[in-house]
């Protein structure tokens, strides 16, 4: 569904050139959560950006459902692909309500886009969605984003990038801002969304826990390039340390 054929990627600033991404293939069946691991500057925000469009590659194509993206805008790609990113104040409009944020996420790829008019009937779907998660969320559909904690943010921004299927979700150490308790429980409804919908889904994550316990295969990128791929009864039985290890080979 998800086809990457010979993406790198070389930043020239005049004076030295850094290759990030080192003809990179890779292909994502339909539905998989695909769960990717790597140093510092491995690669693994730049592979996502390019995917997103907010970066053009310096060679390689990107196919997704057969279409070639690769010269699409960001914009253009929108209503396919939604992200999540690691500071929960990216995914929402501060000034907006929460029932003004969801309204708007859930026009992607309306031709009508925003109306300011909610209906009474998307109200009663964004209540029951958020109620499934039972932090009272629910009841705060008037209240402004910004006087949410990170937490409630974060579970609001996953829902909204969630409410209209994407064709890809990327989620870009969507958890790594937030504490351990909160940050379990985010990852929670991660995979309550991404395996109810079946969700075709790449997760960056520095937590070796997360990047074992959540997903179907785990990559680890090194230097541009996939240096691991395992999924099945390879990936489950790995431990942290495993993975901690291949860091320093």
């Amino acid at each position: 569904m998800v086809a990457l054929s010979g993406i790198s990627q070389i930043f020239d600033n005049g004076i030295e050139k850094n290759q990030v991404l080192n003809s990179l293939d890779l292909t994502i069946p339909e539905g998989q959560f695909l769960t990717i691991i790597g140093g510092n500057g491995a690669g693994k925000s730049t592979l996502l950006n390019i995917i997103n469009g907010n970066l053009r590659p310096t060679t390689g194509t990107i196919f997704i459902d057969g279409k070639d993206l690769s010269k699409k805008s960001h914009s253009a790609r929108a209503a396919m692909i939604a992200r999540v990113y690691q500071d929960p104040n990216f995914g929402v409009c501060p000034d907006l309500t929460i029932a003004e944020n969801m309204a708007l996420a859930n026009s992607r790829g309306n031709s009508n886009w925003f109306r300011w008019a909610i209906r009474k009937k998307e109200t009663a779907i964004f209540e029951e969605r958020l109620a499934e998660f039972d932090l009272g969320l629910e009841k705060m559909l008037r209240k402004k984003a910004s006087l949410l904690s990170g937490g409630q943010r974060q579970v609001v921004t996953l829902l909204m990038a969630t409410l209209q299927k994407p064709r890809l979700l990327l989620l870009d150490e969507h958890t790594a801002a937030l504490d351990p308790r909160i940050a379990k429980q985010i990852m929670g409804i991660t995979k309550k969304l991404v395996t109810e919908q079946k969700i075709t889904t790449m997760m960056i994550s520095h937590n070796m826990s997360d990047a074992i316990n959540y997903g179907d295969r785990l990559i680890m990128l090194d230097r541009g390039e996939i240096t691991m791929d395992v999924s099945g009864e390879e990936k489950t039985s790995l431990t942290p340390a495993d993975l901690i290890m291949k860091f320093e080979v």
